[in-house]
């Protein structure tokens, strides 16, 4: 069997995209950069030093490092003053059993996050003793599509990756994934997880004993 499911957080486990819209359209608004879903759909996986670039990248001005580091604080404040009012029913359908599932089946379980506000997003589900790891963006250099997150998680975990099923939404944390050498597992969209090696419309198809090894990689068998 699989011996460990790396899971992302935003999208996969909770789904705080509307939070990080809110937050990002008032900052972008505040510099007067048009701001949509499609354009909050570009920064689903980034970090936030590399949102804010792509958002000022359409402004007429540019703007200094401190400039730019007062913007992040400011977009920061803003989100978490939003994660504040999160609670257990902010978890998707089926992210749940899909952590109880994994736990029971003997398999490692960690978290790797491009959001350096994971852990408190998880005190506020409810679920911060559902991981045996939590990797975010405050422990490495590189954000997604870089692999770092899912090696670290890896490491952290005594797992090789080849061992591990990395879950992701987006198109940048599927290319993590794959860069990691892990099986990548998508949730969503699967016209738009083209890279992904399976994807689910959600964790309530996730059945963890279906991921077998098989020679020198992770495969999906379907178990009678």
């Amino acid at each position: 069997m699989t011996r460990a499911f790396v899971f992302d957080l935003d999208g996969v486990i909770t789904d705080t995209a509307q939070l990080h819209f809110v937050a990002w359209r008032d900052l972008a608004l505040s510099v007067g950069v048009p701001f949509d879903a499609a354009f909050n759909e570009q920064l689903k996986g980034v970090s936030r030093v590399d949102s804010l670039d792509r958002i000022l990248a359409h402004s007429r001005r540019r703007y200094t490092l401190d400039e730019k580091a007062g913007m992040a604080e400011r977009k920061n404040a803003r989100y978490l003053s939003l994660v504040e009012h999160m609670t257990p029913r902010d978890l998707l359908p089926g992210a749940l059993d899909a952590l109880r599932a994994a736990r029971a089946a003997g398999c490692g379980v960690a978290l790797a996050s491009a959001s350096k506000n994971a852990a408190r997003v998880l005190e506020r589900l409810g679920i911060a003793d559902a991981f045996d790891h939590v990797v975010d963006a405050n422990h490495i250099a590189q954000s997604k599509p870089h692999p770092e997150v899912f090696l670290e998680a890896a490491r952290a975990l005594g797992v090789d990756p080849a061992d591990c099923v990395g879950i992701e939404d987006a198109v940048a944390g599927i290319q993590a994934v794959r860069a990691a050498g892990m099986f990548a597992l998508g949730v969503g969209d699967p016209t738009v997880l083209t890279e992904a090696d399976q994807v689910l419309r959600d964790l309530r198809q996730f059945t963890p004993s279906n991921y077998l090894r098989n020679g020198s990689r992770l495969r999906w068998v379907a178990q009678p």
